[in-house]
């Protein structure tokens, strides 16, 4: 059960700062509106390096249900405790995503843009093309997991691997960089808890003029991310080293 109060620990804390790094940007009449992609992509490498940090030496820091079946379909942890892990990631990006939304409650009452406002919860494309939109999705997180393989554990063994805080820095670089290159058609969900969570309390709370939740799109960050993560498991064993 501790590894699982971790996993949402540092889940919400991870969605916390980075969608609070969104709102701080795109909302209107913050500190930091209008602070532009480079300072998003750079919150969210901080985000992750706070959520890795505090729930690695527990959990493992997985963080992410791309993250947990990856290293299960490499057979690298425990099928058994995949489905825990999921409902906490889910359950702590959804906490996350409602402290952003308390944090600039104010700021989301005079904002009008909608999409803005669905952004700072969610992701949309920049254009909208499913089949590419999924694309994108799946490499970026493929590279991704793929990373956190050797970033993990290195070389292939029987042995379980799982990220320790030392890994934080590392794994916080490396999703800056995705940001950096590949974020742009997207906006880089690269994880289904990340997005689908907060989509559904963006649905649920009181947020004057929020909009639509873009629903024809939600699948996307879900099932590109998560094809991502098993190709990645599946290249990490076919490799061998």
């Amino acid at each position: 059960m501790t590894a699982y109060l971790f996993e949402f620990i540092g889940t919400a804390l991870l969605i916390l700062l980075g969608n609070g790094i969104v709102a701080n940007a795109v909302l209107k009449g913050t500190k930091g509106s209008n602070a532009g992609w480079i300072s998003i992509t750079v919150g969210w490498g901080v985000a992750v390096f706070v959520g890795v940090f505090v729930a690695a030496d527990v959990s493992g820091a997985h963080l992410n249900p791309a993250v947990t079946l990856g290293f299960a379909t490499a057979g690298k942890f425990a099928w058994g405790l995949v489905p825990g892990y999921i409902i906490a990631q889910f359950l702590g990006a959804m906490t996350g995503t409602t402290l952003v939304w308390l944090t600039y409650k104010k700021h989301y009452d005079v904002t009008e843009d909608q999409d803005a406002i669905i952004s700072s919860f969610a992701n949309i494309p920049a254009i909208r093309s499913p089949f590419w939109n999924f694309l994108t999705e799946a490499i970026a997180t493929f590279a991704f997991v793929l990373a956190i393989f050797y970033i993990a554990g290195g070389a292939i063994s029987d042995e379980p691997i799982s990220l320790g805080s030392l890994d934080a820095l590392p794994v916080a670089l490396l999703v800056l960089g995705i940001g950096i290159s590949l974020g742009g058609p997207t906006g880089y969900a690269i994880n289904p808890a990340r997005d689908l969570g907060p989509r559904i309390v963006h649905s649920l709370l009181p947020i004057k003029g929020k909009g639509s939740n873009h629903w024809y799109y939600a699948w996307i960050p879900v099932f590109g991310p998560i094809a991502g993560g098993v190709l990645a498991a599946l290249v990490y064993l076919w490799i061998g080293i």
